[in-house]
This record gives C-alpha cells, sequence and structure tokens, in this order.
C-alpha cells in the first residue's frame, strides 16, 4: 500500500481522480456503441431475417433478463474483489460477446450473442459507481457521474457516425467486429492505471485528503438481506425500476420510431440522432453539475438531488406529444430535451447509494437497483412490442415515458423523505 506523506498547507489539490473518470467515460463510450448497433441495424436485420416487432421486442427481453440477473451479481463482486478487477472482467465478456454477433444465423444466436452482452455490460455501472465512490468526496459524486454517464451518450453518437458507414461498405457482420475488436484497446490501459486512491503512486497528499473528507464509514461487506431491509435500497431500486426503461426504449427503438415516422434510413437518421444524444450529454453533466452547484451553495444533500431531479423530470413531461411533431426536428427536440432529462435524473439518482450507505454496500445496493431497472425494461419491452404491433404508433409509448420521472421522484422521496447515513 502507498500512503502519501501529509500535505503541505500551500500544496495543491491534484487532479489525478479526473483521469480515472475520464478511462471510465471511455468504457461508457464503448458500451453504448456496443448496445446500440442492434437497434441501428434493426430494420435492416428484420428483412434479412423475417423478425416480427415481436421478435425484436424478444431480442430486447433477452439481453434485459441476462442483463437483471447479471447486474445484482455484478454489484456483490465489485464490493468483493473492487473496481479494477470487476470492471476489467465484465468488460472482457461483454466485449467478446457483442463480436460474437457477427456469428449469428438467425433469431436465436442473436438472442445468445446478447444475452452474453448483457451478463457482461451488467458490470459497467456497479463497476464505475464503486469507481466513483472509492475516488471522490459526496460533494462531487454526481458530477464525476454524470461526466462517466455522458459517455453512454458519446457511444450513442458514435454509432450511427461509424456502424452505416461499416454496414454499407462490408456488410453488417463486420459492424460488430470492427468495434468490438477497436473496443478492446481499452482494457490494458485501465488495468494499468486503476488502483485504489491509497494505492496510487501518482495521487498527491493533497487529493487523498480532499477524496477522504468525509466521515470515515464502515468498509466491512454487508448481507443483501439486510440490505434489503432499508427503504433507501427500495428507493434506489424502485427508482430504477420506474425510469431505466425508458432509456432503453430510447437507445432500442428510437431508430425505428424516426424511420416509421418520418421515413429516415441508415443512411439518413444519423445526423437526428446524434442530435438527440448532444442534447442528453448536456442533461447528463449538467444534471450532475446542477446538485453539486446547490451543495457548494450550501443545500443539503436532500434538497440539492432532489431538486434537480424534479427540474428534470418536468422537463421529460412534453415528450408524450413527441408522435404529433409534424417536423423531424420538432421531434428532435423534444425527444433530445426528454433524453438530457433522464441522463440528469439518472446522475443523481445514481449517486443516492454512495450518499447514503456505507463503502462495503455501495456495490450491493447499485446491483439490486440495476437488477430491478432491467426487469422494469423486460416489462415496458412486451409492452412496446405489444402497442406497435396492435396499434401501430408510438403516442402511448411516449405518455408513459413522460410521467415515469415524477412517479419516480415520488417514490424516491416519500421512501427517503431526509436522505439521511443509513444506520446498519
Amino acid at each position: 500500500m502507498v500512503i502519501p506523506k501529509a500535505p503541505e498547507p500551500s500544496e495543491k489539490i491534484g487532479r489525478y481522480r479526473w483521469v480515472i473518470v475520464s478511462l471510465l467515460f471511455a468504457a461508457m463510450v464503448i458500451n453504448y456503441v456496443d448496445r446500440q448497433t442492434i437497434g441501428i441495424l434493426k430494420s435492416d436485420l428484420s428483412k434479412e431475417f423475417g423478425w416480427s416487432e415481436g421478435d425484436y421486442a424478444d431480442l430486447v427481453f433477452y439481453f434485459q433478463l441476462s442483463y437483471a440477473v447479471a447486474y445484482l451479481v455484478w454489484g456483490k463482486i465489485m464490493d468483493k474483489i473492487g473496481a479494477r478487477w470487476g470492471f476489467g472482467i465484465a468488460f472482457l465478456i461483454w466485449q467478446v460477446a457483442h463480436i460474437a454477433h457477427a456469428g449469428a444465423r438467425g433469431l436465436n444466436g442473436f438472442i445468445f450473442a446478447r444475452m452474453g452482452l448483457g451478463i457482461g455490460e451488467a458490470g459497467g455501472f456497479p463497476g464505475g459507481i464503486k469507481a466513483v465512490a472509492e475516488w471522490f468526496p459526496k460533494k462531487e459524486r454526481a458530477f464525476a457521474t454524470g461526466i462517466f454517464n455522458a459517455g453512454t451518450n458519446i457511444g450513442a453518437i458514435v454509432t450511427p457516425l461509424v456502424v452505416p458507414g461499416i454496414v454499407l461498405a462490408w456488410g453488417w457482420q463486420m459492424a460488430f467486429i470492427v468495434t468490438g475488436v477497436a473496443g478492446l484497446i481499452w482494457l490494458p490501459i485501465w488495468l494499468i492505471l486503476y488502483r485504489t486512491p491509497r494505492q496510487h503512486k501518482k495521487i498527491s497528499a493533497a487529493e487523498l485528503a480532499h477524496i477522504e473528507q468525509d466521515e470515515a464509514d464502515p468498509v466491512e461487506k454487508i448481507p443483501w438481506v439486510k440490505l434489503l431491509t432499508k427503504r433507501e435500497t427500495w428507493a434506489y431500486a424502485l427508482g430504477k425500476f420506474l425510469i431505466d426503461p425508458i432509456w432503453w426504449m430510447f437507445l432500442f427503438w428510437l431508430p425505428d420510431f424516426l424511420g416509421k415516422r418520418y421515413g429516415l434510413d441508415l443512411k439518413t437518421f444519423g445526423p437526428p440522432l446524434i442530435a438527440i444524444y448532444l442534447l442528453s450529454d448536456v442533461g447528463s453533466v449538467g444534471g450532475g453539475w446542477m446538485s453539486s452547484k446547490f451543495m457548494s451553495m450550501g443545500w443539503s444533500i436532500n434538497k440539492a438531488r432532489k431538486i434537480t431531479m424534479l427540474i428534470c423530470a418536468l422537463l421529460a413531461v412534453p415528450v408524450m406529444f413527441a408522435s404529433y411533431a409534424d417536423s423531424v426536428w420538432l421531434a428532435v427536440l423534444i425527444i433530445g430535451v426528454a433524453t438530457a432529462a433522464h441522463q440528469g435524473f439518472s446522475a443523481n439518482l445514481y449517486t443516492l447509494p454512495s450518499d447514503v450507505f456505507p463503502r462495503g454496500a455501495v456495490g450491493s445496493v447499485v446491483g439490486i437497483g440495476g437488477m430491478l431497472g432491467a426487469v422494469g425494461g423486460m416489462v415496458f419491452s412486451k409492452y412496446i412490442g405489444q402497442v406497435l404491433e396492435k396499434i401501430g404508433t408510438y403516442t402511448p409509448i411516449f405518455i408513459v415515458a413522460g410521467s415515469a420521472y415524477l412517479i419516480a421522484l415520488l417514490v424516491v422521496h416519500l421512501l427517503t423523505p431526509k436522505m439521511e447515513p443509513v444506520k446498519i
């Protein structure tokens, strides 16, 4: 263990913790390129393999099923072996599964590959939240989470820029192979650069003191059974259950909506998707920054987080009317503001476990919440498939999307009215 010397009074706080965030950001970019590729190719693959709306919904369903189960397990793994090896193993699994899509020859082959992808990608956010909890004081965690979570939007921007060109030049199989192999570059960099703050030779004494400024909490592992008795666990988990399905919907069905409503295709829906996810980035960083700013003004964690979440929830409401927009760019604006609102809301919800639970429980609580979020996504995927097959319009889907965040905030507030540290 490397323990830096005591800081001198004039020593400036270092910034190595932001290197860690940049690594997490890059991993999320790769994560979402891998995740969204199937959505970009939905129309082409549906035609080639004869998929119905229900078949595609099943494809998403089984990804979320494996994601749900694995998310719970990864949370416990992160608490047991730490973010360095936990995140690294998860990353390797999801990259190999992503490349395996190229070998699929029908719906069952894609389902198998998607389930492998779900198992690996489920470790991304538990690992990221665990790393942020290790490297940042509470007042910076929402901002740090917002920054690395913004990588998901960059990944969603990169995908329509890169994948169509690869498909048009070499076929859909190479879209999975090229992006998968390129993404593997990240893994050795992570293993070389990541350590916990007290084990890291690059961190200064001043920065270590800054990271450890919060009151020390127990680091011993806490059983799931005990965590499940805490209201704060359910505040986070039910919040995820309500809002995660909305993000899944945007990710996996937005290209299809733009194609059916406005006639866009593989060659033309790139700019609208890029605009939507650029707005999402603003929401992700802005939502994290806003609550951190409120806390720097002297607001409590409870007030700062919830006021920020309320603002985001209200900004999501207009998406109910997205299907009625006559112009594709008006729809892009409405949906882009909603996805930005989701990311801002999510950045603050993600900090709830590290805000109120001791460090030894953070990964497990994140895992429980992620599992419930994926279960919500499974239910919503089936609902979307049924709506599109029987009604053929996205309007009922967007109505659910516009109301979910206010309901989620109400649930969080009722279960954690003061957002105080949990006594275990």
